[in-house]
């Protein structure tokens, strides 16, 4: 498998060669304007590179924080429960601070709470306090999901499905990054704590291109008014929050339990690390390709319900045959979840042409979504409780998808007006 990092640099370049300039002249104006791109193109990237290391980084970890820590299955399902909780409860307020602060501002703030929150994991101390900074770095990656899919259609409303594609691509990427890195980290230096704290350095450059990219942003009149409550009336918001919450709690689940899961058979950490980090990496390229491919037609059912169809094949897989092919069925949970997740994201943003209203719409979609998604990673703790295994977890999201696949009939594009204003 080729190294998560390479992989991230070389869809980062791919994205910048897609939004480079627009014109075919050679004026110093058009070069600024085409470098500016580029780079915040690139702070696209870094950002969502960012948004996943520290929650993927503890699954190949987990026998060595259980000893030390003295945390039981739940206590270490709270270390993924806690900040997707913070996920989906920030993000309800998501609008209202991109409309108070501007995103320019929440993002890099969010981004420096992330870098310190992955410091404090070299503190000593007992499991609550690891539990505490995965709270406090879940704050931090909440806000900048609640604020950025609005950034994005305001600065590529041309563009909004390739750079959607690349923003949640580079997320998977980086959920690669901290699956296969941690475990090495922790070896090189000894301890598992340094393993989880080296991840302040990625969030520390995102820092830096960030507050030299993102444009400032300020409450104009139009961002005064926050549309996310009248939103939150209307059943379709529901639908998605339902759907977003169902899939991402197989991503959950995943990221807490495929490493441990393998570790029961007698898998090393740094094995079952690259199979958590073989099923991030596909998650990466399908996030970033499905969009692209998706991108011909304003129906994006037919690619949503591939992706639902590789979640229960992969899942299934995992419950009833997990040792015939390993690799495979993470690359197809992977693939299935990716590419669903970059699609949802686009689906969301394509309901409204109004930047504020798009961003509004993901914003809640994503808090109702991860509140929902916390649950299944405790829910898989008890289930091994009860039945000795991971078998009737996987088959419970195996469900899941199939239930998603029924609601996504109600995502006509027809409606989509419809489906807000009345």
């Amino acid at each position: 498998m080729k190294h998560p990092a390479t992989a991230s640099a070389r869809l980062a370049e791919a994205a910048v060669r897609l939004h480079g300039g627009n014109g075919g002249g050679a004026s110093i104006c058009q070069a600024k304007s085409g470098a500016s791109r580029a780079l915040l193109v690139a702070a696209v990237a870094i950002v969502g590179l960012n948004l996943r290391p520290f929650i993927t980084g503890v699954g190949p970890l987990a026998p060595a924080i259980q000893a030390d820590a003295g945390l039981s299955l739940q206590g270490m399902s709270l270390l993924t429960l806690a900040p997707m909780l913070l996920m989906g409860l920030v993000a309800f307020a998501g609008p209202g601070l991109q409309a108070g602060i501007g995103a320019r501002r929440a993002v890099i703030a969010s981004l420096v709470v992330m870098g310190a929150g992955s410091l404090l994991r070299l503190v000593p101390g007992p499991g609550w306090l690891l539990v505490a900074t995965a709270a406090l770095i879940g704050l931090g990656v909440a806000v900048v999901q609640a604020v950025f899919p609005g950034v994005i259609k305001q600065q590529f409303p041309h563009r909004v499905g390739a750079v959607t594609g690349l923003y949640s691509s580079m997320l998977m990427c980086g959920g690669a990054l901290g699956a296969q890195l941690s475990p090495l980290a922790a070896s090189l230096a000894g301890s598992w704590r340094a393993g989880l704290a080296f991840l302040a350095l990625p969030a520390l450059a995102a820092v830096a291109l960030a507050a030299a990219t993102l444009p400032a942003n300020g409450a104009g009149p139009a961002a005064r008014t926050n549309p996310a409550w009248r939103l939150i009336k209307r059943p379709r918001v529901w639908l998605l929050m339902t759907c977003f919450g169902l899939v991402n709690g197989g991503y959950s689940s995943i990221v807490a339990w495929l490493s441990p899961s393998w570790q029961e058979l007698g898998w090393s950490s740094a094995a079952s690390g690259s199979l958590l980090a073989l099923m991030a990496a596909s998650q990466a390229l399908a996030a970033l390709l499905l969009p692209v491919l998706a991108s011909g037609r304003d129906d994006r059912r037919p690619w949503l319900w591939l992706t639902l169809a590789l979640q229960v094949t992969g899942f299934t897989g995992l419950a009833l045959w997990p040792t015939a092919a390993p690799a495979a069925w993470a690359i197809v949970v992977g693939a299935g979840l990716g590419g669903w997740f970059a699609l949802a994201m686009v689906t969301a943003l394509d309901h409204a042409p109004d930047p504020l209203q798009a961003g509004a719409l993901s914003a809640l979609m994503q808090g109702g979504g991860f509140l929902l998604a916390a649950l299944p990673p405790w829910i898989i703790a008890n289930l091994h409780d009860l039945t000795g295994g991971y078998a009737a977890g996987w088959l419970m999201h195996a469900t899941g998808a199939v239930i998603v696949a029924a609601l996504t009939l109600r995502l006509a594009p027809r409606h989509y007006a419809r489906a807000l204003d009345g």
